[in-house]
């Protein structure tokens, strides 16, 4: 049986790019840059690169980047952008519980709920995160990430904001409702797929908190971990994580 977020991402790939959320590119890659000090040399593995918007422009700025994603449509989709440029930045099917890669990148980013957090249970969502780190080179290499801040839900009403932001895209949710023992939103979400058939999914999603996140990678080897708050296309280190950031940016270095 098919998970939720399967089916969202089925025949989905050119109205996922005109989606709010997807905007914030161009400034998002500044920050990776700025990160990883504009080193050229680095290899980058982008996990749940979707439609590829962040691998496709980071391969422009002339990095060697490799694509992973679990959906074909949104493969398919960042194939299509890549070959229209002349670019030749693979895109691959893998599924980011069970990943081949060992010691293979110095730098791994997982941006916009790209896997990490979406996953049933809160093994699967380690297993990501470990598989991430196992992926990663030695001493110095740096996992970036974002995912649900769980200080925003203890004081905001999560269907407010999300009905908010479906007010500019074509996505709407309802019915959500917020388990403070588990830390998962569950809602029903509704989009329209690139055929302009109309999907309603019933979804969940995990939202952590700092400590957790902190955590697991301190679990996982990670010696240095720094979080953030996470503004859209404006990702920042001066940005400190409030309740009232719906994300949370996260820099974890081995």
């Amino acid at each position: 049986m098919k998970q939720w977020y399967e089916s969202l991402f089925e025949n989905y790939g050119n109205r996922y790019d005109l989606e709010p959320y997807t905007q914030g590119t161009t400034g998002e890659c500044d920050f990776i840059e700025k990160e990883i000090h504009s080193n050229k040399k680095l290899r980058i593995l982008d996990i749940g690169c979707g439609t590829g918007r962040h691998s496709i422009e980071l391969a422009k700025r002339g990095y060697d980047i490799f694509g992973i994603d679990l959906s074909d449509s949104q493969l398919a989709k960042a194939r299509e952008k890549a070959n229209a440029l002349g670019m030749e930045t693979p895109f691959l099917k893998h599924d980011a519980r069970h990943l081949p890669f060992i010691s293979e990148f110095d730098v791994a980013i997982m941006l916009c709920e790209g896997a990490f957090p979406l996953m049933e249970t809160d093994v699967m969502n380690y297993r990501i995160l470990e598989n991430a780190k196992t992926a990663l080179k030695g001493p110095g290499s740096k996992l970036i990430f974002t995912t649900l801040n769980g200080l925003f839900p203890l004081f905001h009403s999560v269907k407010e904001f999300l009905t908010q932001a479906a007010k500019e895209g074509t996505t709407t949710y309802d019915q959500n409702t917020f388990d403070v023992m588990t830390f998962r939103d569950h809602n029903v979400t509704t989009i329209i797929d690139d055929s302009g058939d109309k999907k309603e999914l019933t979804c969940n999603e995990r939202y952590y908190v700092p400590s957790e996140i902190t955590w697991m990678l301190k679990c996982l080897g990670f010696g240095k971990i720094d979080i953030f708050g996470a503004k859209l296309g404006a990702f920042s280190r001066g940005d400190k994580l409030t309740a009232e950031d719906y994300e949370m940016l996260v820099v974890a270095e081995k």
